[in-house]
């Protein structure tokens, strides 16, 4: 189906934080298929997991006994606030589990009419027809029928106006800890604690998507930890879980998770033995303080570098955003246009709302690596003006 625009570039292999197309040329990779790749490509641990797991066994269905399935849940609630999983194949398949979890909870209290999700504009949780629902963004719902019941949607950063729909109807408030999609802005961690209070005045349960802001890409291991008094009741989360590989999850507490009983939920693929060999792999690197302190490292001298290109370049660059190695930049000019400007210096950036375009890059990127994505950043600032230029 012709549902992507895509960019004519087709690549073969990938090693550590470059990609190379078919016809030999090197790009550095600071997308890492949008979060994803967060060890970089063809990491060898992960490699060498996956070859191994291949060779013994790949899928057998959730009516068995699954024991890579129980240690993976259990490093992810011994590192989280949660105390039980539910692996998928996906982000959104993590997002229906979560809000499907929020209401089953209230169901489960004897309050079936609190059914109503709240989420914010600019946000996105996957494109599933609940997710889409849940998401601030009319544009993904356009052709798919009437918006479903159930779905309400705040301003990002108003808290009165969050507290103005909080009602007896109210079964969560889900949101993302930094937007990815919606042009990468963070949330106070002061907000997310007011968040915290008002969910836990109301009975309300809290969702943080955290699929692609998680797991080390803001220097901690969930974005929601920067904030210490705001832990969620329910998190999806995907992406670098995997390192490349499909999985995700839905982690949420005993009691959020109440009303999940046998025949509750399900999936044929979610937590096979081949995924969950190469998440636990992946989560044992992702959680290393060594990592963590990288992408600290590392993130700081990408927001001094980007602050100097803001000023040197005001007429391209207007804001910086993100937080950690979740990174954008508010364009002044046409950010489709801009990623060109990166792709003809070999720079692979993502898009975002707002006019934004997000770095994203390998979690494991060198400072060298970064000091030369400033390098091609500055070239496609210097090209973005040229082309302004001459326009006018």
């Amino acid at each position: 189906m012709a549902v992507y625009s895509r960019t004519p570039l087709a690549f073969e292999r990938g090693e550590g934080a470059r990609l190379y197309t078919t016809d030999g040329e090197a790009y550095l990779d600071c997308m890492a298929g949008i979060a994803v790749n967060a060890l970089g490509h063809a990491n060898p641990k992960l490699v060498q997991v996956l070859k191994e797991q291949a060779e013994k066994l790949w899928h057998v269905s959730n009516i068995f006994t699954i024991p890579g399935q129980e240690k993976l849940a259990k490093a992810l609630t011994d590192a989280t606030f949660a105390d039980e999983v539910f692996f998928t194949n996906s982000g959104t398949e993590a997002i229906e589990c979560a809000i499907k979890t929020a209401r089953k909870y209230h169901w489960a209290k004897g309050q079936p009419e609190r059914i109503d999700i709240i989420g914010f504009d600019g946000s996105f949780h996957g494109r599933t027809l609940a997710a889409v629902n849940a998401s601030g963004n009319a544009g993904y719902l356009e052709g798919f029928g009437p918006p479903m019941p159930g779905f309400v949607h705040a301003t990002f950063g108003d808290l009165e106006g969050l507290k103005a729909l909080v009602g007896p109807t109210t079964a969560a408030i889900i949101l993302e800890p930094v937007q990815g999609e919606g042009g990468a802005r963070s949330w106070p961690d002061a907000d997310l604690t007011a968040i915290r209070q008002l969910c836990d005045e109301t009975g309300t349960l809290l969702i943080y998507d955290e699929i692609q802001c998680g797991l080390g890409r803001t220097g901690k291991l969930f974005a929601y930890e920067w904030a210490t008094e705001a832990q969620p009741d329910i998190m999806a989360i995907a992406k670098a879980l995997g390192g490349g590989f499909p999985v995700g999850a839905c982690l949420a507490t005993a009691e959020a998770g109440r009303g999940m009983v046998v025949g509750s939920h399900g999936s044929t693929y979610g937590g096979n033995p081949l995924a969950m060999a190469v998440g636990e792999a992946a989560l044992a690197e992702l959680v290393k303080p060594e990592l963590l302190g990288h992408v600290r490292e590392v993130a700081g001298y990408f927001t001094q570098q980007f602050a100097g290109l803001k000023e040197r370049y005001p007429d391209v660059v207007a804001d910086i955003r993100g937080r950690g190695l979740l990174m954008g930049l508010k364009l002044n000019t046409p950010n489709r246009e801009f990623m060109q400007h990166a792709r003809d210096q070999r720079l692979l950036i993502a898009g975002g709302g707002d006019n934004c375009v997000r770095l994203l890059p390998p979690l494991n990127l060198t400072i060298a690596e970064a000091s030369e994505a400033i390098e091609k950043l500055e070239a496609a600032c210097q090209a973005a003006r040229a082309r302004a230029k001459a326009a006018a």
